[in-house]
């Protein structure tokens, strides 16, 4: 019967996963690379809507951003992290996303 239990809470939280949606995980991506709550959702929104999903996975792949606090690493040096994936429309992306979400 634990078993059966453990097997169901599983594919619960297997499924809850996959019903994440691209704005939610990019948001939290860029959570996780140190930017704020707030420009982070703000930012997510606009970039799920401008890149594909392959910049977008390029972006997840930041490295040096990984597993920042919120709030730890300026826009500046995000900005500087983007362009080494040498994509100048994800470049343009997160710099006029992000201009436009600290505005806000």
């Amino acid at each position: 019967m634990n078993v059966l239990r453990v097997i169901l809470g599983v594919t619960v939280l297997s499924a809850l996963a996959a019903c994440a949606t691209p704005e939610t995980r990019v948001r939290n991506g860029l959570m996780s690379a140190g930017l704020s709550e707030p420009v982070s959702a703000c930012m997510a929104d606009r970039m799920v809507d401008r890149l594909s999903l392959g910049q977008l996975n390029k972006l997840n792949g930041l490295g040096k951003l990984k597993k920042s606090n919120p709030g730890d690493v300026t826009f500046k040096e995000f900005v500087k992290q983007t362009r080494s994936l040498q994509d100048p429309e994800i470049v343009g992306v997160v710099t006029s996303s992000g201009l436009i979400c600290a505005v806000k």
